[in-house]
């Protein structure tokens, strides 16, 4: 993706915001928050004055007025310059029809499974399938509730999206879960039988990796064919 003079992603949803109306920065926050846009976008709202400054030196937001509410402090409201709402169309343009890598926990987990002992890691992953699998029921609810009220689904479609993904890693986890319990994984048999021998034996991994057939026998002759560097 493109690198952005302020490429903090609460930028993007000041920008949005601002693309409605002028605002000060603290009716962006609470509309935000109202909108549950949080949800969608990873915001830390501790840095969002600094986010606004950072705009406002890059022209892409400008103050508009100043305000006072009553005995409250001066508040300033800013609106959105014609770069402002060029940087955004681009930004958004990018975020819909830019597909990036991005790299998930659990795939990163999944990269090291065998460190774990086969039952230990079906006990994690039935644990966060439970996490999961709460979250799906939850948005399920709410998506039930916004139909019900005829709440148009462009309003919400980013928790759609999010909701099928949940489903997704959800189906995957169950399944995940069913083959290492019953051994049908590919490899499962040795990655078990590793652990036996670690625990057992005190015969280390990477012992057990410098000769697979003599620890595992002729049915893991495949481990010969892995380069040694990746051993």
């Amino acid at each position: 993706m493109a690198k952005r003079k302020v490429g903090n992603p609460l930028a993007f949803a000041v920008l949005g915001s601002l693309s409605e109306r002028p605002m000060h920065p603290y009716e962006i926050s609470t509309t935000l928050r109202a909108r549950g846009k949080d949800q969608s976008i990873k915001m830390n709202y501790g840095s969002l004055y600094s986010v606004v400054a950072a705009l406002e030196k890059n022209s892409f937001i400008e103050a508009r007025e100043t305000i006072r509410d009553g005995n409250r402090p001066e508040r300033t409201v800013y609106q959105i310059t014609d770069a402002g709402q060029a940087e955004f169309t681009d930004w958004l343009t990018e975020l819909i029809g830019t597909p990036s890598r991005e790299f998930h926990p659990l795939e990163a987990g999944l990269a090291y499974l065998p460190g774990l002992k086969p039952d230990r890691t079906v006990e994690l992953l039935e644990q966060r399938a439970k996490v999961i699998d709460a979250e799906i029921e939850e948005l399920t609810a709410a998506h039930d509730h916004m139909d019900s009220m005829a709440f148009p689904r462009i309003f919400w479609v980013e928790s759609e999206f999010r909701l099928a993904l949940l489903k997704a890693e959800s189906a995957y986890v169950h399944q995940l879960c069913d083959e290492i319990r019953t051994d049908t994984l590919s490899g499962s048999a040795f990655w078990r039988k590793a652990w036996t021998l670690f625990e057992e034996e005190g015969i280390t991994p990477a012992e057990q990796l410098k000769d697979p057939v003599k620890y595992f026998g002729t049915d893991f002759a495949w481990m010969k064919a892995i380069p040694p560097e990746a051993r």
